[in-house]
Order: structure tokens, then sequence, then C-alpha cells
């Protein structure tokens, strides 16, 4: 039975999503009736219901969907469409791929909340569809860790030549914080990777976002961050040279390890203080300037590190005025094959 009261309601829709329940989400938004029609309609119908309640274990493709529903794709596709139209889901477009999740914000968001948290999970349709998303995710996870191990190696021999990732993250995070000592509104990751960094900061953001223009990447972070289970942060395909973001959205950015692979890192130092509000904060951590050559010929880095004057320059070009900078030193043993890692902390200036 559905419970009366709206606060009651809250309360249960919370664990329906993971416990993470955005600000945004609780305020009391007005809302038009067309809007609100058009929401309870479109949750109307048993496998929108269904479609609704594999979606708030994290985003999936239309594929992944139509294996979990047991349904054709012309009909998964059409209940999408009339969801994402009733404003219940959202829809995002990754190369020729497309992903579906649950919206977050709005009357739309609450109604699928209180829908999904008063929804028996024995029933039978609900539990064969949790049994499908088990081995759909099964089979995502083999694929990322197929792709892991077939690069592991050389990521092994590189994080040996430079401090420990622990060092790094506490230093990344010893640098990168709310200046109101609250949580940024929205951070962005820029070149996310394996989206550790993603991993390392999400407890200090409303919504973090990872930007990366590698699939396989992507998929291999998608299967790191659902294990994570991190509601609030969210995988992207994007050009960190070319955003797809509006100006000004964001009040935190992470560069990290990225430029030395970019013919000009002024550039994405330039994009990232586009996205970036007022005051918005940057966080660049890279290689300081090193003679390790067989990271040019066979990683395809273009740069051998940074000196710290010449990102700071290429940062003030783009606005961005230097906070803090802090650097780890290579490990002892490494010699001259030791790499060691620099951190900046940038603020956008008017």
């Amino acid at each position: 039975m559905l419970p009366a009261h709206h606060d009651t309601a809250l309360a249960l829709a919370r664990p329906a999503l993971g416990g993470a329940y955005p600000p945004a989400m609780m305020s009391d938004d007005v809302t038009h009736m067309d809007d609100a029609l058009d929401a309870l309609k479109g949750a109307a119908e048993s496998t929108r219901l269904r479609i609704l309640r594999v979606l708030d274990s994290g985003e999936l493709t239309v594929s992944e969907l139509t294996q979990v529903l047991a349904q054709s794709q012309p009909r998964i596709s059409r209940h999408l469409k009339l969801l994402v139209d009733a404003g219940l889901i959202e829809r995002r477009r990754e190369g020729s791929w497309a992903f579906f999740r649950l919206r977050r914000t709005g009357f739309a968001a609450r109604l699928a909340a209180f829908t999904l948290a008063a929804l028996d999970p024995t029933s039978p349709d609900l539990r064969r569809d949790a049994e499908r998303l088990d081995r759909v995710r099964k089979r995502r996870d083999d694929v990322a860790e197929a792709y892991f191990r077939e690069n592991a190696s050389e990521w092994d021999r590189l994080r040996a030549l430079h401090a420990s990732e622990e060092a790094v993250e506490a230093a990344a995070r010893d640098l990168l914080a709310p200046p109101d000592g609250q949580r940024f509104e929205r951070l962005l990751d820029l070149g996310t990777g394996t989206g550790r960094m993603l991993a390392i900061f999400a407890d200090r953001a409303d919504a973090a976002i990872g930007f990366d223009i590698n699939q396989d990447m992507l998929a291999f972070a998608r299967s790191r961050l659902e294990g994570a289970s991190l509601p609030n942060a969210e995988l992207r395909q994007g050009d960190i040279l070319a955003l797809p973001e509006e100006d000004a959205v964001a009040d935190a950015a992470i560069i990290h390890q990225v430029l030395h692979f970019l013919v000009d890192p002024g550039l994405a130092l330039s994009e990232a203080a586009r996205v970036l509000t007022p005051e918005g904060r940057l966080l660049v951590v890279d290689f300081a300037r090193h003679e390790v050559e067989f990271l040019r010929e066979q990683h395809a880095h273009r740069r051998l590190g940074f000196e710290r004057a010449e990102i700071e320059a290429l940062a003030k070009t783009a606005n961005l005025a230097p906070l803090n900078y802090s650097e780890i030193p290579a490990p002892k043993d490494k010699g001259d094959d030791g790499l060691t890692v620099s951190l900046w902390l940038f603020e956008k200036t008017g």
C-alpha cells in the first residue's frame, strides 16, 4: 500500500535512490499541472514501471534494457520515448550509443522515487528483471576487466615510476575542497580515464561528471563506479578540448594526468576555464619536467612533464589564477627514471 504522508514518501524514496537524495529533489518547486499529469501518465504502465525500477540501479543502453526486460527493441524504444517525454528519465548520446537514466530533479523525479519505494521487489516480474540485470552487469564487467587485463602490465609499470596513488589522491583532496566547507554543486573530471578521481571526490559534490573520449575506457570506468555505489557520479563521452557543456556550468574541475598527452595543453586549460563559474576551482595533476623518453615512444606522451611556471603561464592566459601548488617527489629507488607529481590549484578570475 502506498504511504499517504508526503514526508513518509520522501523517507521511503531515499533508499530507492541509493541513499543520496539530491538537495534539489527535496525542494518544494512549483510544478505545472500539465507536467504533473504527463509524469503520472508516463509512469502508469507496467513495462514503464519496470524500466524505472531497472534504471534506479544506474544508466543503461537500449540494448541492455531489452535484455533485462526480455522485450523487443522497438517496444522498449517506444516506452523509453514516452518516459523521456514525461520527464521521468533522461537520454544521453555517447557516439552511436544512447544511455538512459532516471531524472534527479523536479516533480517527475520525486514521483519516480515515491513509486519505486512502494513497489514489492519480490514480485515475479521485478525479481526476474533483477536476475537478468545481474547477468547484463556481469557481461559488462567481464568486458571491462578484459580491457584492464590487456593494459594492466603497462599501467603498473607507469605507476611504479612515481609516488603511490594513495599519496597523490591525498594531496589532491588537500588542495581541492569547497571554499565554504560544504560541497561543490557540480564537479567535472576532464579526461576521467578509470573514473578514479570521481570516486575520490564524489563525497564533495552534489553532482560529479566525468568526460572521456575513449569508449573502452568509459566502459571500464562505468564498471568501477557502479561497484562503488556512487549515485551522484556519471560518465559521458566528450573531448577535453571541446566539451559538450555550456559556459559557467561547474564550480570545480579536475584535469588529472591528461595534459602530457595533448599537443596544446593551454587549449585544455582554456576549455576548463570556460565551463567554470567565476571563482570556480581547477585542480591540475601532472608530471614535473622529466627525461623518461620511453613514455613518449611507447605511451604517446607528447610532453615529458611540465615546469611549474609553464603551466601557470598557460593558466594565466586562460584567466586562471594560481591558489596553491605542491609536489610529490619521485621514489628514490627509481633514480633518473622516477617521476615527480605536480599539483596545481587555480581559481577562475573575472
